[in-house]
């Protein structure tokens, strides 16, 4: 168990990092719209697929972070999290939440989605059950807050400095440079999973998009095709040549 200390608007709050109860009951609030869960599949799909999730990194949604503060216990569970390395757990051992310090990092990203009404994602709120906005920066200490409203398309992402969160500025494409995953982060309007919204995208640091499973599908298949019309081209070409030499009486033996 370790301990820290925080200082809120009004007093020192006292942190413990332990393990969560047996007895604790998780929340067990529905998803606010079936294209929450998507978003979060999407993020995790496209960084799988491009082998960029490390062994011993953590990336869940709807997953309890907790903390004692003040000797209460506090969950939070994220839209989608992402933690740089935690300790390993013993065999056939399922994780049912985390605690930053004593299993692992602080996570180094948190996401919100929000859906037709606002869910505490802005609340500064100090005291129990504490705020979203309080609990990611000044409690946890996640470095990338990232609040997400698919409907409207509107993307916030903020950097813990000196202890509050500051908007970050994006690139001229709209795009976040996240140094966790070393990655950009920005609004893509597209189809998936037949439906058409507003997505969260991954780009590398040379401006390419990291591919879903179906787009890398569909680019293999273009590829193939292209093969394919090549050779057509070249078997028509050589006997396009043939015909001409026969024309020519190039193509009796010597």
């Amino acid at each position: 168990m370790a301990i820290a200390f925080v200082e809120n608007t009004q007093n020192l709050l006292t942190i413990r990092w332990e393990m969560l109860p047996d007895d604790f009951i998780l929340p067990d609030d529905p998803v606010e719209s079936n294209l929450q869960p998507l978003l979060a599949a999407a993020l995790r799909e496209a960084l799988e697929l491009a082998g960029r999730i490390p062994a011993n990194c953590l990336i869940a949604s709807n997953f309890g972070l907790c903390a004692t503060v003040e000797d209460k216990t506090v969950v939070k569970a994220p839209d989608w999290v992402y933690v740089p390395t935690v300790l390993p757990l013993a065999p056939r051992t399922i994780r049912r939440s985390y605690t930053p310090h004593l299993e692992g990092d602080v996570p180094g990203i948190v996401m919100e989605f929000i859906s037709e009404t606002e869910g505490g994602e802005y609340s500064i709120k100090p005291y129990y059950p504490y705020g979203k906005w309080f609990f990611y920066g000044q409690i946890l200490r996640v470095p990338i807050y990232v609040i997400f409203e698919p409907q409207g398309s509107k993307l916030d992402v903020y950097q813990l400095q000196d202890g509050q969160y500051r908007p970050l500025e994006a690139n001229e494409e709209g795009r976040y440079w996240l140094p966790s995953v070393n990655l950009f982060l920005g609004i893509w309007q597209g189809q998936k999973a037949e439906m058409t919204a507003s997505w969260l995208r991954w780009w590398d640091q040379t401006g390419s998009l990291l591919l879903w499973g179906s787009e890398q599908v569909d680019q293999e298949r273009q590829r193939a095709e292209q093969e394919r019309q090549r050779a057509e081209r070249s078997e028509e070409r050589l006997k396009a040549l043939e015909e001409r030499m026969r024309s020519l009486g190039l193509d009796e033996k010597c």
